[in-house]
């Protein structure tokens, strides 16, 4: 176990990786009972897909263990679910065998650029100034999330976002509040796995609270339903009522179009964002492993296509479990377990409200902010890009547009400054990309 996954190499052992896997674990657990919720307004099977969502994470999180050795989970994508029911199925009419293939085509294709190097040349292509202000965006973007799901933050009359007042009304949030207390003198003791434990700590207090429910019925074992298995739709690629149709392949090109740009800018800014917070780099500065993680990304996407379920991404989550100590794939073989054993024990998982594992979220969002003062701000051609690489994450609700962002206002400002020859030439083309994608967005 030493020699394969470097812990000491890594300065960790195997008791911090246990406690790591378990922290990612309940920070991302959500997604057992959100994905299914999500995809059953598609018409899918809620249950069916609760096995697909478990079975899958646990698959793509063992191949990121086991091929790159980095203590990052997967499992199917928060915004990417949602746009394969609401935008795919019920905006535009889709059946969702035929969204499946499109997952599973843009799978595939991943699959052969990840082998190809070309995915990993694009992480390699972001400036270093670029990387530090990613992993800060994605711990103000999982901040703003944990306190989103706590019901923190709330909009008000008058103003654009606000706290809530914290009144017994709102449970939720006070239950969130005491945890990041409980989370935050546990960390100041240097108490291991304090964030694991204030997970624990805070839904135990959620029980008197009445935000830690346990239903009527409550089984602590139950067996889970058989997953979807190849159930796509290959003449809906190309088919319409009258035949083939030019129209009904141009609509499923912008279908898998978006599912690959999303997923591919969501995993380089999830992955870039742990590395820097658990220096998990090379000597050049680069993600260690870069192409092992990509190929577990693809796999994940084409075992979750087959079984019914959205694309399998890397998860923001995982940056919980390297606040918890974790370095190595070893923390990631603990969470794929724990993945899988969900599958008899869903309803104890289920037990935890998202109120006690917003505090992890938070706490983790302080862990990452670190990179801040990596940045050089006094040079306006890396500090501009830089910054609105980290605000764009929260206020869009997106990570890939933080990229996005980031690189157009990196290339403009390195011209107005006459330093074009600081730009790489793949940061030239995805500049050139991410232009066309916000044009055929304000023209379509």
């Amino acid at each position: 176990m030493e020699n394969f996954f470097k812990l000491k190499e890594r300065g960790t052992t195997v008791s911090r990786e246990i406690i790591a896997g378990l922290t990612t674990f309940l920070a991302m657990a959500y997604i057992l009972a959100v994905n299914p919720g999500m995809l059953s307004a598609a018409g899918m099977s809620a249950r069916a897909v609760f096995t697909a969502t478990a079975v899958s994470a646990a698959i793509a999180t063992l191949v990121m263990a086991f091929v790159a050795n980095l203590p990052v989970a997967l499992a199917p994508g928060m915004g990417l679910n949602a746009f394969f029911t609401f935008t795919v199925v019920i905006g535009m009419g889709c059946t969702w065998q035929l969204a499946l293939t499109a997952v599973l085509v843009e799978g595939i294709i991943f699959i052969i650029l990840s082998l190809c190097g070309i995915r990993e040349a694009i992480v390699k292509s972001i400036p270093d100034n670029l990387k530090k202000a990613v992993a800060v965006g994605i711990g103000l973007f999982i901040a703003i999330i944990g306190l989103s799901n706590a019901g923190i933050v709330t909009s008000q009359a008058g103003t654009i976002i606000s706290f809530v007042t914290f009144k017994m009304e709102n449970a939720a949030a006070l239950l969130a509040i005491i945890g990041l207390i409980i989370t935050i003198i546990l960390y100041t003791l240097k108490v291991p796995g304090a964030i694991l434990i204030g997970i624990v700590i805070t839904t135990l207090i959620g029980i008197p609270m009445g935000v830690t429910k346990i239903p009527e019925g409550f089984k602590a074992v139950s067996a889970p339903d058989a997953p979807y298995f190849f159930a796509f739709d290959w003449k809906g690629i190309c088919m319409g009522a009258n035949g083939f149709s030019i129209a009904v392949l141009g609509k499923f090109i912008v279908i898998l179009i978006t599912f690959l740009f999303t997923d591919l800018f969501d995993t380089i800014g999830t992955l870039l964002g742990v590395a820097e917070q658990g220096n998990l780099k090379d000597k050049d500065g680069n993600v260690l492993n870069a192409k092992g993680a990509l190929i577990a990304d693809s796999v994940g996407t084409v075992v979750g296509a087959c079984l019914g379920t959205s694309t399998v991404t890397s998860y923001v989550e995982s940056s919980a479990g390297v606040g918890a100590g974790g370095r190595t794939g070893l923390a990631s073989v603990v969470t794929a377990v724990l993945f899988l054993v969900s599958l008899l024990f869903s309803q104890v998982f289920l037990l935890i409200p998202a109120a006690a594992t917003a505090p992890a979220l938070i706490f983790v969002g302080y862990l990452m902010m670190k990179s801040v003062v990596d940045i050089k701000f006094d040079d306006s051609t890396e500090g501009i890009p830089a910054f609105v690489t980290i605000i764009s994450m929260p206020f869009a609700y997106s990570i890939s547009k933080g990229i996005m962002y980031g690189i157009i206002t990196y290339v403009i400002t390195k011209l107005c400054a006459k330093k074009a020859k600081d730009i790489p030439v793949v940061t030239w083309i995805l500049a050139v990309i991410f232009l066309a994608e916000i044009i055929f967005e304000a023209v379509k």
